[in-house]
């Protein structure tokens, strides 16, 4: 039990606030291919692409619920 005014327990974040670190070619013109570091809030892309399910192809409606996509 916690007691009043003391901060939460440490834990991992919750999963709105889980960031994803991926690492890609930036798409930039030129000979070389440079990596780029993106971060990636998961909870903001799961929540992005259930606002646009009705826009998605069905392929890629496949794909997400392959993976186990909630879609409510």
């Amino acid at each position: 039990m916690r007691r009043r005014g003391s901060p939460p327990p440490a834990g991992p974040p919750g999963p709105r606030k889980h960031v994803e670190i991926t690492i890609g070619e930036d798409g930039s013109a030129g000979s070389g291919k440079r990596q780029e570091e993106r971060h990636v809030r998961l909870g903001a892309w799961i929540g992005n692409q259930r606002s646009r399910a009705a826009t998605l192809t069905p392929e890629r409606i496949e794909q997400l619920a392959a993976i186990g996509m909630r879609w409510a």
